[in-house]
């Protein structure tokens, strides 16, 4: 008996040896089968002119049968440096690596200083992986004579606008246009602008109400006058500007922007309306539809002072949707009506909404219906469930473009207001609709619930739109469309400056100087068979 016993528990322990080691070894062996040179990097941090505040490119892992890894390989399994060409110093810049969990890496770079000729090195466990090193300029433009080409990097502070903007937006993969600025710019044709500014002035003028900022680009520099008293936000209108003319030269250009949340102009051109810029437009106005401060912000800001930006997002989605909760969730504070009436709901129906309130300015507070105010979640935590309630504060929930940046299905309540991509996305393709008095919001969640494989897909499709078109290229390019669409709708050029404060370019350091090449534009010019000068 004694024996038996001991052969049992020998038989059970050498089984469960072996699973640990198995299970030890199983990374290993995954390792083991991935191909770094078969790998693919792709992406616009490797075009040396599409010089974003951080660069960022992709590398897909690729088994040794040419198979794509659709899942993660661990965390920072890249070692990825930069150095000159010639003398192989090394560039300052920050490297971050994110895993996106899918067998994808994103590979972000913010440069402190400019750099001539740019070797970018990938390696995975000491072997180069896919085409590394990536030569910046990238040879594929200038096939005809590359060795002769050199391009910069430029840190984010340079002034080295890239004369042609039709080159500039070649290099960023702008679309051609923007059915939005299309829309919102038809009623405008030969805007007078001293009698914008004039009706704008006399009809906006309550300064406890409204604030709006008044700006000229003339000869590639930015000029401001400020009207109401709430005009913090500036900042994120001056960030933006000064950025694109250190990039771009732009044409002359004249135009309002509208700092408060709401959009203005209710009456149409024909009835004395003028174009406002607005980060929200809604049904019922006029505004022209600007990137909201928030994207913009994360744009200028990733790898700085913002952690949360459509890179980021990417690579913090949460579990994996068979582990995600099925509990629809939602935090914020109460700027709207709707909003404590979905926290209501949470309260009765505990089982389908976790919604609660992380503070209360609008609205008396009252434990018994809302509840205690609760502290902030990470936002990322926001992913932990499959389904995400995006409901309107006092205009377009600005929140919008990274919940559908994440592997969740968002419910999008039904809204007059909305941000400059909405109306690229279709309902039951990109997000849930439910109505606006969140009447049918609980019946919505039911048949999210029930129709897993569908509403799986919906978030998978409004995954794939975020990463095609809300991304930092996308933020720059529709900026300098808008600009673009305004100067050519003008009656005169902008002229003048007196009453406007010249909004200066940041200074850098002596080690971060400056000092513009174009010869790869040069160089793509004479391939198409164009004289550079003329062009530029």
């Amino acid at each position: 008996m004694r024996v038996n016993l001991l052969l049992v528990f020998s038989e059970n322990f050498f089984a469960t040896v072996c699973v640990v080691c198995y299970a030890l070894l199983l990374p290993f062996a995954e390792t083991a089968q991935i191909d770094p040179k078969r790998c693919l990097v792709w992406g616009p941090g490797l075009k040396v002119h599409v010089n974003l505040p951080v660069r960022y490119f992709y590398i897909q892992i690729v088994d040794t049968s040419g198979n794509n890894i659709t899942e993660s390989i661990g965390e920072n399994p890249f070692k990825v440096s930069i150095h000159q060409r010639d003398d192989q110093e090394r560039v300052r810049m920050r490297v971050d690596v994110l895993d996106r969990h899918d067998g994808v890496y994103i590979v972000r770079l913010r440069s402190y200083a400019s750099s001539l000729d740019t070797d970018i090195h990938i390696w995975y466990n000491g072997q180069a992986v896919g085409k590394s090193p990536y030569h910046l300029p990238d040879p594929h433009y200038l096939t005809a004579s590359e060795q002769d080409a050199s391009g910069t990097i430029y840190q984010e502070q340079c002034y080295c606008p890239c004369p042609s903007l039709s080159f500039w937006y070649e290099q960023l993969e702008c679309p051609d246009h923007y059915q939005q600025i299309e829309d919102d710019l038809s009623p405008f044709s030969n805007i007078d602008m001293d009698v914008v500014a004039q009706e704008i002035v006399t009809r906006f003028s309550d300064q406890g109400r409204h604030s709006l900022c008044h700006y000229k680009i003339i000869n590639n520099k930015v000029y401001r006058k400020t009207y109401g008293t709430i005009i913090d936000f500036k900042i994120f209108v001056d960030a933006i500007l000064l950025s694109l003319v250190r990039k771009v030269k732009l044409a002359d250009v004249e135009f309002f922007v509208n700092l408060g949340d709401w959009p203005l102009e209710t009456r149409h051109p024909k009835d004395g309306g003028v174009p406002i810029l607005s980060w929200c437009g809604s049904d019922s106005t006029y505004d022209i539809v600007l990137p909201t401060y928030d994207i913009t912000e994360a744009t200028l800001e990733m790898l700085g002072r913002v952690s949360l930006d459509m890179l980021s997002v990417q690579a913090n989605t949460g579990p994996t949707w068979e582990n995600k909760s099925n509990v629809a969730f939602w935090r914020g504070r109460d700027s709207c009506r709707e909003r404590l009436q979905l926290v209501e709901m949470s309260r009765k129906h505990p089982d389908m909404i976790d919604a609660a309130l992380t503070n209360m300015f609008f609205f008396p507070k009252d434990e018994n219906k809302y509840g205690q105010i609760v502290k902030p979640v990470s936002f990322f935590d926001f992913f932990k469930s499959k389904y995400q309630i995006n409901i309107d504060g006092t205009v377009a929930a600005y929140r919008f473009p990274y919940l559908i940046a994440g592997d969740s299905v968002v419910l999008k309540q039904e809204s007059e207001y909305y941000e400059h991509f909405y109306k690229r996305l279709l309902p039951w393709k990109h997000y849930i609709p439910f109505k606006r008095d969140l009447s049918d919001l609980l019946q919505k969640i039911k048949w999210a619930q029930s129709h897993d494989r569908e509403a799986r897909q919906i978030a998978i499709n409004a995954q794939e739109f975020a990463r095609e078109n809300l991304m930092p290229p996308e933020v720059f390019c529709y900026h300098a469309k808008v600009l673009e669409a305004l100067s050519q709708r003008l009656k005169h050029k902008p002229q003048g400056t007196e009453g406007f404060e010249h909004i200066e370019q940041p200074t850098h350091s002596l080690e971060s100087q400056c000092v513009c090449d174009r010869s790869v534009q040069d160089q793509y010019f004479k391939l198409q068979g164009k004289d550079a000068k003329q062009e530029l």
